[in-house]
């Protein structure tokens, strides 16, 4: 895999969560690095997003940052991190992390982390973004979201390929596996999303 492959990593900022998601952070960015792909990520230097770019920069690993500028103001910013793009808003972080990508992983995080995921799901179900979502669900950290979608499968606010659209998997060492063996998706999988 070359490193003009780049995944987009979505995850948690904050410094307080348990270890244990720390661990698969790391884990997953080293393993990302080993099969040669490049890694973007949302710029900070603490928190899941730290771990992850600590973890690729140890291991000499191509990353990318993309930061709004308000957040370098408050010091955020990874000062580590050589490849760093700001930006002016949190809209265009995201929408230029997704445009660079060729496949998405969402670690464990909170609303910003589940807005990033649920807006590449959507794009996804509108044939707008082909490449694989992989969701890394550590110690069932997103059980209760898959209950959620299983929900609104059966209630009928999607059709059951919708929930095709990711890859669910529970260790990081599944994650560049689930990559590579995903589903091609394209408009024939959605037929324009219709219920």
């Amino acid at each position: 895999m070359s490193l003009n492959k780049k995944i987009a990593i979505f995850c948690a900022s904050s410094p307080k969560v348990p270890e244990k998601y720390f661990m698969a952070a790391r884990s997953v960015s080293a393993s990302l690095v080993k099969a040669g792909y490049g890694i973007i990520y949302g710029g900070g230097a603490v928190g899941l997003m730290g771990a992850v770019a600590d973890e690729a920069l140890k291991l000499n690993g191509s990353i990318t940052g993309i930061i709004p500028r308000f957040m370098v103001d408050v010091e955020w910013e990874h000062k580590d991190v050589q490849d760093m793009i700001h930006v002016e808003t949190m809209h265009k972080r995201k929408e230029l992390m997704v445009q660079r990508s060729s496949g998405i992983v969402a670690l464990p995080g909170g609303t910003g982390t589940l807005e990033e995921l649920f807006e590449v799901l959507s794009l996804k179900k509108l044939g707008q973004y082909p490449h694989p979502i992989i969701v890394l669900n550590t110690d069932g950290f997103y059980n209760g979201l898959l209950q959620l979608t299983a929900k609104m499968v059966k209630e009928k606010f999607m059709r059951p390929v919708h929930n095709e659209m990711w890859n669910i998997v529970d260790r990081p060492e599944d994650v560049v596996p689930a990559i590579e063996n995903a589903k091609p998706w394209g408009k024939d999988s959605i037929r324009f999303a219709a219920v």
